[in-house]
């Protein structure tokens, strides 16, 4: 019989960590709010994560004002341009200007 770990694995296998490492749950519910509002929005827009975009946001950032992950720049997090994801999108499609372009003259 072999000397392997539970289910054929090696016991001489390190474990890897996550990426972002480890972060305390959310035990005092302080951020249930924000995190109910992105899960009702998903659900309403048929699961399509982009329309969900600002409360995914408010959520990560609720978390980190509460020390419940460290503090990260949102632009590392996927938010490139987090304070203009929305309006930006809002304003272009009525004024037909071209997402990234600028129309101030300098």
């Amino acid at each position: 019989m072999s000397a392997g770990g539970s289910f054929g694995g090696s016991r001489g296998a390190r474990p890897v960590p996550p990426e972002k490492g480890i972060f305390p749950l959310d035990h005092l519910h302080e951020c249930d709010l924000a995190k109910k509002e992105y899960i009702a929005c998903l659900k309403s827009s048929g699961y399509q994560s982009e329309k969900c975009r600002h409360l995914s946001k408010k959520y990560l950032e609720c978390r980190m004002e509460r020390n419940l992950m460290a503090k990260q720049d949102l632009s590392e997090l996927g938010f490139h341009n987090a304070t203009t994801d929305l309006s930006e999108s809002n304003s272009n499609n009525q004024s037909g200007s071209s997402p990234g372009k600028s129309t101030s003259t300098s």
